[in-house]
């Protein structure tokens, strides 16, 4: 069972099944994480209106990579399904406020993954979807997998992406952390791009996310540094 502010979530079949897309580069929410977002263009503004007026449930949704530079200042609605990645992540709005400057901030907490079936064509100015959860039903499971989360390595590897780049953490939150908070948490603020947070998102299970991830910053530390490549032990 999984539960985002009032609501409770005992599998797929209680989530819609057609939902608005909110489409972010390199932006990745997972289960049981929280994204604050600051809302602004007008669609977008239609969209949390909507959302809230019926179940509270977007899907954050990542757009595929353009191939031509100058493609990326397309309209976002003049772009079709075959642009969007095939798989995202369900938010449903925990806590709404109103700028008084016609912005919106909100909080999405991350409910499960779904698989983009189709988009459907409305009169509404934001994208709407039909999509299947029915594959990621272990992700409405709070710590699911998370006893074979390679845990000293996911540290090991942040102590070293800390260092490099100069960074503090506060040890004390990190170390009261569950494995499935601290590698989900740990994906979401990594400075990746479009294909790694993907990557991420799609781990069939939390303990090869947490591998992912390890990977990829060892990946990243190797290219960044300027004598010997970074490694994990």
């Amino acid at each position: 069972m999984a539960q985002a502010g009032n609501a409770l979530y005992d599998s797929p079949r209680d989530i819609p099944g057609i939902i608005p897309l909110f489409p972010l580069e390199e932006a990745l929410l997972l289960p049981r994480t929280q994204m604050p977002l600051n809302i602004f263009e007008d669609r977008y503004l239609a969209m949390i209106d909507h959302a809230i007026r019926h179940d509270r449930i977007i899907g954050i949704i990542q757009p595929k990579p353009t191939p031509d530079a100058s493609q990326a200042s397309k309209q976002e609605d003049e772009a079709d399904a075959s642009q969007l990645q095939r798989i995202g992540c369900l938010g449903r709005i925990t806590a709404f406020g109103e700028t008084g400057d016609g912005r919106v901030l909100i909080t999405l907490s991350g409910l499960c993954r779904f698989q983009l079936v189709s988009e459907i064509e409305s009169h509404l100015p934001f994208r709407m979807a039909e999509i299947d959860c029915e594959d990621y039903a272990e992700d409405l499971i709070e710590g699911f997998g998370e006893d074979q989360v390679n845990r000293e390595g996911v540290l090991d590897i942040f102590r070293a992406f800390l260092d490099a780049n100069d960074m503090e953490a506060d040890w004390d939150n990190v170390g009261k952390s569950s494995n499935e908070i601290l590698v989900n948490s740990l994906s979401m603020m990594s400075p990746y791009g479009i294909a790694e947070k993907q990557a991420l998102l799609e781990a069939e299970s939390l303990a090869l996310r947490a591998e992912t991830l390890i990977a990829i910053t060892e990946m990243h530390l190797a290219n960044d540094a300027s004598d010997a490549p970074a490694t994990l032990q």
